[in-house]
């Protein structure tokens, strides 16, 4: 196949690993609520959504490690320089095994931070504590693992990541119920099965890396001048503290709207948790296209095609909102069940009930944002990315001040939606140069 060459098939070639690969990832993330949900004890279901949201924190802020990754060796895969594409590998992938030690290191720390911020019910943040005392030891894991992901994406080597995340979640999900519904260890059983899960995927990664690098790199060694080389770590220094500013103030986000659901009690911090689970769908799923941007416009921008670059943009998009447009339609018709499926708390159900428009609404509302997302990351326009979540992120408090107290929970929600419009116009508004550029 023609790598220069940007057509809607090429567009589904990269994508279609990616989304069922993503698929994967929300499916985790609704058998850990379905299997807790169905202890029938809403605290254990807020405990998973406050623990994962501390790892959002943690593991997100430095995801950097993938979308930086994937950046610069998509961008020194289009211009031909493959001995970069390896030195960008490897300064990542050294990165995020210090950082997960440095992290590994502070997890007093981190937890009492984290419960001093976090407004949950005593049983909640006792049960979330434990949840988080067990997945920390998967940090070095977890973010060195990010690097091999962004690695194979910069190479458009979409069906090794799909094979290495069926991988990590299908080993996840069989483990949740041996240890949960099996040894009966609730929350401690969901932290153990994903450290173990990262750990198999991570060695299963690093081998197809090495393969891959041996064939088409020239070894595996590397002059360490060219993995010093000042320019490139400096290059890589901007785009990621960028990166990880943007991602900061994303997951703060996210993290506001866990933490405000649960200032309203268990009962919404759950139909919250649950309702998330949809979004995080949408999400991952409308991010293949995303993510299928980041690898053709930096191949792009690195081959100096700028015709390319619009093509990649226009298909990108068309396939995206398409992808929105059916996500959509399968929440008007499955939503409700799949509720009663995750959870078997009443009160819980009743109240899901109530806000799954928004849910339904989610996917064409933030599909443009994801996809403007994937084409600035592509690009390393990291600067751009930065400023616009920014803006973004005020513009999300003001409309939570505004909303939450007329419409509580449902102004919570519409503050969210507004957000992922921001986001869109903001990003929009640096397109024209980038394309110019």
């Amino acid at each position: 196949m023609n790598h220069s060459l940007v057509t809607r098939n090429r567009v589904l070639y990269i994508a279609w690993p990616i989304i069922l690969s993503n698929i994967s990832t929300p499916l985790l993330g609704l058998v850990d609520t379905a299997v807790i949900g169905n202890l029938g004890d809403p605290t254990l279901i807020g405990a998973i959504a406050i623990g994962s949201m501390i790892f959002s924190f943690l593991y997100w802020g430095f995801g950097f490690l993938r979308m930086g990754t994937t950046g610069l060796v998509s961008q020194a895969r289009g211009s031909g320089d493959e001995t970069e594409a390896k030195a960008a590998f490897y300064r990542a992938f050294l990165t995020g095994v210090f950082i997960g030690l440095v992290l590994l290191a502070l997890q007093a720390p981190i937890a009492t931070l984290a419960f001093s911020i976090i407004e949950g019910s005593d049983a909640v943040e006792k049960a979330a504590l434990t949840y988080m005392q067990i997945r920390i030891w998967g940090a070095p894991l977890s973010l060195s693992y990010l690097a091999i992901i962004g690695y194979l994406l910069g190479q458009q080597d979409t069906r090794a990541i799909l094979i290495l995340q069926f991988l990590l979640n299908f080993v996840n999900i069989i483990l949740d119920f041996v240890f949960v519904v099996g040894l009966g260890f609730d929350v401690a059983g969901i932290a153990a099965a994903t450290v173990i899960a990262e750990s198999l995927a991570l060695f299963a990664g690093l081998a197809m890396v090495i393969t891959r690098i041996r064939k088409g790199h020239g070894g595996l060694a590397i002059n360490a001048d060219r993995l010093k080389d000042a320019q490139a770590l400096k290059r890589m220094f901007v785009v990621n503290r960028d990166i990880m500013i943007r991602t900061l103030c994303l997951i703060f986000a996210f993290a506001w709207f866990t933490n405000e659901g649960a200032k309203s009690g268990d009962i919404l911090l759950a139909t919250n948790a649950i309702l998330m689970q949809f979004v995080t769908f949408s999400a991952f799923f409308l991010d293949g296209f995303a993510l299928a941007a980041e690898s053709l416009v930096g191949n792009a921008i690195g081959a100096k095609n700028k015709q390319q670059i619009k093509v990649s943009i226009r298909y990108t998009t068309e396939l995206g909102l398409a992808t929105a447009a059916l996500v959509s339609t399968c929440f008007v018709l499955v939503g409700g069940p799949v509720t009663d499926i995750l959870t078997n708390v009443v009160e819980v159900r009743e109240s899901a009930r109530i806000y799954l428009p928004w849910v339904v609404a989610a996917p064409i509302v933030s599909v443009w944002c994801y996809l403007l997302d994937g084409i600035f990351i592509g690009a390393t326009r990291t600067r751009e990315m930065r400023n616009a979540m920014i803006v973004s992120l005020f513009f999300y408090m003001l409309f939570w001040w505004l909303l939450v107290d007329l419409y509580a929970n449902h102004g919570l929600w519409a503050s969210l939606m507004l957000y992922f419009i921001s986001r869109a116009l903001t990003l929009s508004y640096y397109l024209p140069r980038l394309i110019s550029q």
